[in-house]
């Protein structure tokens, strides 16, 4: 027995030893590579993954270094020698290093997660925050405040035009990678009615965590999963565990000459989930005077001072809202705002064109229109609204919303107005018109929905009703001189119309998710759209005594309906790196209207689509991912658009709707692209829409005579095809110096075909639009910021039936704006922005290329600085003046801007605030949601 076990060793020793040897015949050994990667994973003791720790990989003749990324992963790419040394550092972890030997005919090496223990002989707490600056989510792009660096004292929106893709208007509004952002909630929660601009000019930023622009589909959508429709982009400011329970007052008040004054209050209590709001603003200021938004403006506040108004004049503000939100129990929570505002715009106008009626260059001037208006209106409105909203958790598997809201709104207009034309026809009219207006809105929704004891199942019932009713007053008092042959005719248009036009929304909203897998499920959506109108226009004549006449001609009774339908049924698929989503979309829809006026003609039509459902997102990481998104969407004809009789409130341009009209409908493709790459502090983004319209309403624009042997232009309305657009933007942001310098590049380019009618003869107009805008930010130390800005814009458009239309409009913006800082403590500052535009392709004798110059200097007291003097000097050189130019099949317009912009501001601004610590509930601090609202016990 001794020697066989003795003979088995001895058998298999030989084996493993002639194993070892090479073969000396068949296939050879495969060559090392000369290159290869390598990657792995770096976790913690409890297996979570390590961000921002540094790796280094060293061969015998070189040295790689990179850092973790989100997900705590490293890649070393075209390295020589599969064996190599790996030394791991990160603050908090005891530093690892290992020898490494691989098979170098590999040539990709996945390393054996690496493990870091904690640093047991630290003297002190050391925090280990290794998240980068910008992550982005399924639906969210999340920014780390505490990244981005501000003085003092600074408001939210100084913070958001430091971060990448961000551009910040004066105005208070917001673009998020070339897409509008339109609401604000803090923590979650609407704040203040969801008003941008309130949010982001008086939070202060020191009081941010994080800055997440969010796709917004709906409280339904959020809940359910199930997304319908194009999202909403809605800014949600979450705040830092320590400035979530405390008080914020920020008073300013400031006056100037020629009667420009401020005056604001902003008042907010942050309990954790309870928010408590005053805000009171009181101004008198310019219209038209030029400021940043979002048509320039760099990411860094850059001015591209292109004004949109086109008027002079000025508007009187005085807007309190009162905001409350507050969660009542661990079941009940509410958000609810109140908002009163009086608005009196006083508002002037200049503006001068050309309408063509051939296509013959050569004859355009016998064939031309030249014209010259100016108008001179005041608009006095009055607007309350009422926001509320019940979130009632009444125990695990069920939930109810209740949002009911009132808004009213009253306006009081007048306007004068004089329009000289000469050419082809010559006359002049001069108009007085007055116009009350009143609406009446209030509705409510209601949400409801239920979760199954299988994970993820889940229905949802969702009620929305609105009603609105406009009621408009408006008297017209016009006069029209025709310079005929045979000799002067003034002819008088002296009306009264009464309007009434009663809206009715009512949308119904059924989900159903069923779980197939525990990636997968099937969701189910139904719901009916339906819009009602009942509408009435009553036309009277006025005599010259005053009495009032009906014309049943050009009087109105007509009501109409769109009910849509839409009937989904989509596969989802969620796996950590992608997810998708499969399906098709029922779309039935019924258009019927009845004329009451003139006999009950009725109007009766139904149209079909089917749609598919189509949505992908793949992502790398947490800070790279693309996206793709189909939408498909119908839009009914308007009132004026579908209603038969003739609307004469413009005299020289009266009205006629089509009520065989049928509802447009919009096909989309959205794509987008991000990543942020945190080790070089870069940023890329881009997006691209393509949308083709099928039944676009268009205006047809036709010339018919009038009595006095000239001719008038009558709108008329028509359903064409054609109609397709390719938009694209991005945007390219890069810190350097611990950002001490961001460059940032903003573009956009896009090519619009539209249909459109001239005449009863069918006409595309070809748009090429592209804008480039580069802004960098220069803060080299705490003394000096500096914002140079260029703004490249070119606008080509061209007419295939009428050549003569074409224009080829070229912008150049320079800008630059900054602060010196001076005193010791840098309590003494000085402010300025100049921006210079060169325009081309408007005419010669109305070209303006404004240089405008604004200035101010400010001083900040007492030992928190919050005490603020500011002196400001704008359009020091009265050279606020712009041109606008909208072009159409026939001709142009240009409105110039006559704003008074130079003026001075004297100011006095107090910034206090107290903060008590981080909420807590019986000694323990609360938990939170990635929204930022705090989980109650």
């Amino acid at each position: 027995m001794k020697k066989l076990i003795l003979l088995i060793v001895l058998i298999t020793v030989t084996c493993g030893v002639y194993a070892q040897v090479p073969a000396r015949s068949g296939a050879a050994a495969k060559p090392p590579l000369p290159f290869r990667e390598v990657s792995g994973i770096i976790k913690d003791s409890i297996d979570n993954t390590i961000i921002g720790a540094t790796v280094k990989l060293k061969t015998g003749t070189d040295s790689m270094l990179t850092t973790t990324n989100a997900d705590g992963i490293f890649v070393f790419k075209n390295v020589k020698s599969a064996t190599f040394v790996l030394s791991i550092t990160s603050i908090g972890f005891r530093p690892v290093v290992r020898k490494m030997l691989n098979n170098d005919a590999v040539p990709r090496l996945v390393l054996d997660p690496i493990i870091l223990n904690g640093q047991s002989n630290q003297l002190a707490a050391v925090v280990v925050n290794g998240t980068p600056s910008i992550t982005y989510k399924t639906d969210t792009v999340e920014y780390k405040a505490s990244d981005y660096k501000v003085r003092p004292n600074a408001s939210v929106d100084e913070l958001l035009k430091k971060m990448e893709g961000m551009e910040v208007g004066t105005d208070g509004s917001l673009t998020h990678q070339g897409q509008a952002v339109t609401r604000a909630k803090l923590n979650g929660k609407i704040y203040s009615g969801g008003n941008l601009a309130q949010a982001i000019q008086n939070l202060p930023a020191d009081i941010v965590e994080k800055i997440q622009v969010v796709d917004d589909y709906g409280d339904q959508a959020a809940r359910t999963g199930i997304k319908d429709g194009d999202p909403e982009k809605v800014l949600n400011i979450t705040t830092r565990a320590d400035r979530s329970v405390g008080n914020i007052a920020r008073l300013s008040a400031g006056a100037g000459n020629n009667d420009r004054y401020e005056a604001r209050a902003f008042l907010q209590r942050i309990n954790g989930n309870q928010q408590i709001g005053v805000i009171g603003d009181f101004r008198n200021t310019v219209n038209g005077v030029a400021s940043t938004g979002t048509n320039g403006g760099s990411a860094g506040g850059g001015n591209n001072n292109n004004s949109n108004s086109g008027s002079g004049g000025t508007t009187t503000t005085i807007a309190p809202t009162i905001s409350f939100a507050d969660q009542l129990s661990k079941k009940v929570q509410v958000n609810g705002s109140y908002g009163y505002s009086i608005n009196k715009v006083h508002a002037i106008t200049n503006s001068n064109g050309e309408q063509f009626f051939n296509t013959i260059p050569a004859n355009r001037g016998d064939s031309t229109i030249f014209f010259t208006n100016n108008g001179d209106s005041q608009n006095n409105r009055i607007n309350h609204k009422l926001d509320f909203k019940l979130d009632y958790q009444i125990d695990s598997a069920n939930y109810l919303q209740i949002t009911p809201t009132i808004n009213f709104t009253s306006s009081d207009n007048t306007n004068t107005s004089s329009r000289f034309e000469t050419g082809l026809r010559h006359q002049d009219r001069l108009g007085a018109n007055n116009s009350y207006n009143k609406t009446p809105n209030w509705g409510g929704l209601i949400l409801y929905q239920h979760i199954f004891k299988k994970p993820r199942r889940n229905l949802s019932f969702q009620f929305n009703y609105t009603n609105s009713n406009q009621e408009v007053d408006n008297e017209q008092n016009n006069t029209i001189r025709y310079y005929l042959p045979t000799g002067n005719v003034d002819s008088l248009v002296h009306r009264y119309i009464e309007r009434d036009n009663l809206t009715k929304n009512i949308r119904t909203s059924f989900t159903y998710v069923e779980p197939l897998s525990l990636s997968s499920q099937l969701e189910l959506n139904a719901q009916v759209n339906y819009r009602g109108y009942d509408n009435t226009a009553y036309t009277s004549n006025i005599s010259a005594n005053g009495q009032r006449f009906l014309i049943d001609s050009l009087s109105n009774v007509y009501d109409y309906s769109f009910t849509e339908t839409r009937i989904a049924l989509n596969y989802r698929l969620t796996k950590t790196k992608y997810n998708f989503s499969l399906g098709l979309t029922a779309v039935p829809t019924n258009l019927r209207g009845t004329r009451v006026s003139q006999g009950n003609i009725m109007t009766d039509q139904n149209y079909f689509n089917l749609i598919p459902i189509a949505r992908f997102q793949y992502a790398w990481s947490r800070q790279q991912r693309f996206t793709l998104s189909y939408q498909g969407n119908p839009s009914e004809p308007s009132f004026n658009q579908i209603q038969p009789v003739r609307d004469v409130s413009n005299p020289q341009n009266p009205v006629v709707g089509n009520p065989d009209l049928k509802p447009a409908f919009r096909h989309a493709i959205n794509t987008q692209y991000n990543n942020y790459i945190s080790n070089s502090r870069l940023n890329l983004s881009a997006n691209v829409v393509a949308a083709l319209v099928n039944n676009q309403i268009v205006t047809n624009n036709v010339r018919i005579p009038d009595a006095y042997g000239a001719f008038k232009n009558e709108t008329r309305y028509v359903n064409l095809n054609g109609s397709y657009n390719v938009n694209g933007n991005y945007n390219i942001s890069k810190q350097l110096a611990d950002r001490k310098y961001n460059l940032s590049l903003i573009g956009s380019v896009g090519y619009n075909r539209t249909v459109s009618m001239l005449n009863n003869v069918q006409n595309f107009r070809n748009t090429w639009r592209l804008n480039e805008r580069f802004g960098p930010r220069i803060n080299p130390n705490e003394s000096i910021e500096v914002n140079p800005y260029v703004a490249y814009d070119v606008t080509r458009n061209f007419f295939e039936a009428n050549p003569a239309s074409n224009t080829d409009i070229r912008t150049t913006a320079l800008a630059i704006d900054g602060r010196f800082f001076f005193m010791k403590n840098r309590t003494l500052q000085v402010g300025y922005s100049a921006s210079k535009n060169f325009i081309t392709g408007i005419s010669n004798n109305i070209s303006r290329n404004p240089f405008v110059v604004n200035a101010y200097i400010e001083n900040e007291f007492f030992s928190k600085r919050n005490l603020i003097v500011r002196l400001q000097v704008f359009d020091v050189l009265k050279q606020n003046n712009f041109v606008n130019q909208v072009t159409t099949e026939n001709g142009f317009t240009n409105t110039l801007s006559n704003a008074l912009s130079r003026y001075f501001m004297l100011s006095v601004r107090a910034n206090l605030q107290k903060w008590t610590g981080s909420p807590s509930r019986n000694g323990r601090q609360l938990r939170r949601r990635g929204d930022g609202s705090f989980i109650e016990p």
